[in-house]
């Protein structure tokens, strides 16, 4: 299919609706998590406004052009993400250019802001930063693994790569999602999936809990609303992409909404009853469980 420059203002729409709706679920979510906790939690409206005032500030302090093109190749990687894959299939207008991507560019978008982020800290000259990266890289690539074994299953199953043509081939019954025709596959991308959500009890190289260090204390004005954005964006974007791959897809924006937020509440859920993993305990969670499992998925196929 050639490029249809009409497909750009549809692609603008798409990405306005997931932001606004992003913006809400996380809210939801914090919510959730809060009152688990015994806490009130946010209104739901606050990370709009954060958002707003955010963007509105701008800062003087310099500390490297890598350091400030972290949050922009952190944010590429969510908008990236959403621009290859269908958002609602079948939909002339929310189908975005899912002609152009395949699952490999998926993967690549899904680590490629990790790796923006990654020499952002490296330039931002905090003693710690190094730790962080080397805390980030080494989680996320170990969460990765049973996923992308998941992926050549499911390509192995559906002999392609083009997401559209997964998600076509699910359409008709839900005993058409690959749940159900290869659970294997399934399972261990779940693993990948709790593991790069960035929420507990995988978050620790964010440091939530050590106040004075992490990005969100090292980034400021404008590059911190890039940052949230891609906050609420980027998860989003995946769950998106498990959605297609795993779930059905999405045919109408009710069912995108529900699945949506089923998938992530699952990380939530987690995140919300499990104690947080140090580094080397979540590394080893991931290569203790989710491979092995991958692995049977492919040889199940």
């Amino acid at each position: 299919m050639n490029f249809e420059w009409i497909q750009i203002p549809y692609a603008l729409w798409t990405l306005l609706i997931i932001t606004v709706y992003a913006l809400f679920i996380m809210a939801i979510m914090q919510k959730i998590g809060a009152r688990v906790g015994g806490r009130y939690g946010i209104p739901v409206y606050q990370n709009y406004i954060d958002l707003v005032k955010n963007f509105a500030l701008r800062s003087h302090i310099t500390h490297g052009i890598m350091f400030y093109l972290g949050p922009v190749f952190r944010l590429t990687g969510g908008l990236g993400l959403i621009l290859f894959v269908p958002t609602i299939y079948g939909s002339v207008m929310h189908q975005n250019f899912h002609y152009s991507g395949d699952l490999i560019l998926a993967l690549y978008f899904i680590f490629f802001g990790t790796l923006g982020m990654a020499l952002g800290a490296g330039e931002s000259g905090h003693p710690h930063a190094a730790i962080g990266v080397s805390r980030g890289l080494a989680q996320v690539t170990a969460a990765e693994l049973p996923l992308a074994l998941a992926v050549f299953s499911i390509s192995l199953q559906y002999q392609t790569l083009n997401i559209t043509e997964i998600v076509a081939a699910q359409q008709g019954s839900i005993f058409n999602w690959t749940l159900f025709t290869n659970p294997l596959a399934v399972l261990a991308a779940m693993f990948g999936f709790v593991g790069t959500m960035m929420r507990a009890p995988f978050d620790v190289f964010l440091a939530p809990q050590e106040i004075p260090t992490g990005p969100p204390t090292e980034y400021h004005s404008a590059y911190l609303a890039l940052m949230q954005t891609n906050r609420v964006v980027f998860p989003v974007a995946k769950t998106i992409i498990y959605m297609n791959l795993f779930f059905g897809g999405a045919t109408n924006w009710g069912a995108f909404a529900l699945k949506v937020f089923a998938l992530y509440f699952v990380s939530v859920l987690i995140g919300v009853v499990m104690p947080r993993f140090r580094v080397e305990q979540s590394i080893r969670f991931f290569l203790k469980w989710g491979l092995p499992v991958g692995i049977l998925a492919i040889l199940a196929v």
